[in-house]
């Protein structure tokens, strides 16, 4: 078995991976399968801060990551294509991920996919990974980082329409930055889902999870909501602006799929992952009736522009979901794996 070592160091001015390739052939690729993905035993605060840390970059403009192409095979499913580079990371690489939303009538998930880490200096791909644990934990963790910036800090309910794996990574992330948040109201379209959510965050946490019979119960009188069904190029959306709270901060992770058009003109601030994705996905007929950008996630953190400003602003953040969250956490679980021992190695040659 090969291993790059000593990649630091030039030869002649030839890096001394590419000629440790010549010499010895292609290195071997390590495989993680979801189960070794989760064993690598990185924590939610952990992902917090790669999360958090990765948005400065891009704030500070030093990341590369293009819009996510895409196919949509049928209905409201979709497989995209998520590249990013962060060069301070060393991490390269691309998510291939799908999401159908009739999958549980198969017993299948709703999000399904793979990850590919390269090596930046050579290209080789270094590592192959699953790539559901990673989605779901840095989706809570992005709606984390914008709830430190824009929900007010004294936040202590919570409503969750969606109590899938969404619903219960953003709860655990919220946790972590919302130090005041007790109460949660659920709600969900399938009465056996909001039974077991309910039961398990309420075991997990210990927070006062009550389940709510309708959209309306899950919004009024929240501090912080967060949206987490399945995303819907021509929705039916339920939430009125009168339903939410002055003060309160929305996290949108399904689009527009829950908000009419006038909730969203009535934010005081609409902020968003990334404003070229968004713009792209308009152009794909997505998102047809949104207010105009006030700044991105990245522009915040990197303090280029202003967070929550005073208690009583409405705020929103439309995230989308960015290929640079995957790269930040898989390149730390590749290394930490290798470190640990965990994985398969696969011959490329």
């Amino acid at each position: 078995m090969w291993h790059p070592i000593n990649l630091n160091k030039d030869y002649l001015g030839i890096p001394a991976i590419c000629i440790l390739v010549v010499i010895m052939g292609l290195p071997e690729l390590l495989y993680l399968s979801r189960r070794d993905v989760e064993d690598v035993g990185l924590t939610m605060k952990e992902i917090i801060d790669a999360v958090e840390d990765v948005f400065r970059e891009k704030g500070l403009g030093r990341v590369e990551m293009p819009p996510k192409p895409g196919i949509h095979p049928k209905g409201d499913a979709f497989i995209h294509a998520m590249p990013a580079y962060i060069p301070r990371l060393k991490s390269a690489g691309i998510k291939w991920v799908s999401g159908y939303p009739e999958n549980y009538k198969l017993g299948l998930p709703y999000i399904t996919g793979l990850l590919i880490l390269n090596d930046p200096e050579t290209g080789v791909p270094l590592c192959v990974m699953d790539c559901t644990w990673i989605t779901a934990m840095r989706t809570g963790a992005a709606t984390a980082v914008a709830a430190k910036y824009l929900a007010r800090r004294d936040s202590e309910t919570m409503g969750i329409l969606g109590c899938g794996v969404q619903g219960r990574s953003n709860l655990e992330a919220l946790l972590i930055v919302l130090k005041d948040l007790r109460n949660v109201k659920a709600y969900d379209i399938n009465r056996e889902n909001l039974r077991r959510y309910v039961d398990e965050m309420t075991r997990k946490h210990g927070v006062n999870v009550i389940p709510v019979d309708s959209p309306r119960e899950a919004v009024e009188d929240c501090d912080v909501v967060v949206t987490a069904g399945p995303i819907r190029k021509n929705p039916n959306p339920v939430i009125e602006a009168s339903w939410f709270s002055d003060g309160g901060f929305a996290c949108a992770l399904d689009f527009d799929s829950y908000w009419k058009p006038e909730t969203m003109h009535s934010m005081d601030k609409f902020c968003t992952d990334d404003v070229e994705q968004l713009m792209y996905y308009r152009s794909e007929g997505y998102f047809q009736d949104i207010p105009e950008v006030y700044a991105d996630l990245g522009e915040i953190i990197a303090g280029r522009k202003k967070g929550r400003e005073s208690d009583g602003e409405c705020i929103m953040a439309m995230n989308l979901g960015l290929a640079i969250e995957d790269m930040a956490v898989a390149i730390r679980i590749y290394e930490t794996a290798k470190k640990k021992g965990i994985g398969t190695w696969l011959p490329l040659d």
